[in-house]
């Protein structure tokens, strides 16, 4: 299925009557960041899960670090690093201990390891804590002990799934940042799911929308808001705006102007390049401005279009995969 570092063709996951995965079809490059964003139940862990040799497909075929998720999972396990949601970390156990542990099962030399160790704990800034029980640590450093744990054997492909799920702000910065760093500098191979929009907006060079389990678009986030239509620029003003539609729709920046009482809605292909030209078009009439608004289209804006829903639903019927 050609050079790509993850790659599936029509692939099925069923439990019992229930079809969690629903015929996905995907290449993720080498060196990219891909983002499979949807709501809980859409199908991006079961995803995960296949890919990373965890789930057996009922149907279809994937590939990852070009091996075959059915015929070679030992090949696949030795080249990926996964960090799951609720990772299993044992409470009694030192973070060292842990980093330890996971370095033994890929085989690790033994001198190298306390080296590898130290890096790691520098990576996300645990160094002071390794040696504290896990049980001590707040839900944001256990989140990057997880992470740092799947990174001990340096693998070509790096598997988060919901990385930052529960963390706070703070904490969800430093794992951003940790993830970008690891693309940037290793160019490590990063799948990750998500349901935050901010996340996939801020991180992933691509993003496939899953619902239901099919992939609804495929795209950079860029690429596919672009897909929804036009920025909007609200002017809202000192009494009746119709009378500034057509000075504002004379611009070249404008697509169309609406007014609706005291407001002007104006359409545009860049908003950042239009609020500039409006605000002295108005700014030249005999009118005040209250204020002047730029929205843009947000991937909830896609997912909305795409399937008439919000992706911050709160899915109650089915089970959640």
């Amino acid at each position: 299925m050609g050079d790509a570092a993850i790659s599936t063709r029509k692939l099925v996951r069923e439990f019992g009557d229930f079809t969690a995965v629903d015929g996905v079809d995907l290449d993720v490059e080498r060196g990219e960041i891909y983002g499979f964003l949807g709501p809980n139940g859409a199908g991006k862990s079961t995803t995960v899960r296949m890919l990373c040799t965890l789930l057996a497909p009922t149907r279809g075929r994937a590939s990852v670090a070009g091996f075959d998720v059915g015929t070679q999972p030992n090949d696949i396990r030795l080249r990926i690093g996964v960090a799951l949601q609720d990772a299993a970390l044992d409470p009694k156990q030192t973070g060292r201990e842990l980093l330890r542990l996971q370095g033994l099962l890929y085989g690790l030399p033994k001198k190298a390891m306390a080296k590898r160790v130290e890096e790691l704990g520098e990576l996300i800034d645990l160094t002071d804590a390794l040696d504290r029980p896990i049980g001590t640590y707040s839900g944001g450093m256990r989140r990057r002990l997880d992470l740092v744990a799947a990174l001990v054997h340096n693998p070509e492909i790096l598997f988060l799934d919901e990385p930052t799920t529960g963390l706070d702000p703070v904490s969800r910065t430093s794992v951003w940042a940790e993830v970008r760093r690891l693309n940037d500098e290793l160019g490590m191979t990063i799948f990750l799911t998500t349901q935050y929009l901010e996340e996939a907006d801020e991180l992933c060079d691509r993003v496939g929308i899953i619902d239901r389990g099919r992939i609804q678009a495929e795209g950079s986030p860029d690429e596919l808001k672009r897909a929804v239509g036009a920025d909007v620029i609200i002017a809202r003003v000192d009494g009746d705006a119709a009378h500034l539609c057509a000075l504002v729709e004379a611009l070249d920046v404008v697509q169309s102007v609406e007014a609706h009482g005291n407001e002007l809605v104006i359409t545009t292909d860049n908003g950042s390049a239009a609020i500039s030209p409006v605000a002295v078009a108005l700014n030249g009439c005999d009118v005040s401005v209250r204020d002047l608004t730029l929205r843009t289209p947000t991937l909830d804006d896609v997912f909305l279009e795409l399937t008439g829903s919000h992706i911050e639903r709160d899915e109650t019927k089915g089970p959640h995969r």
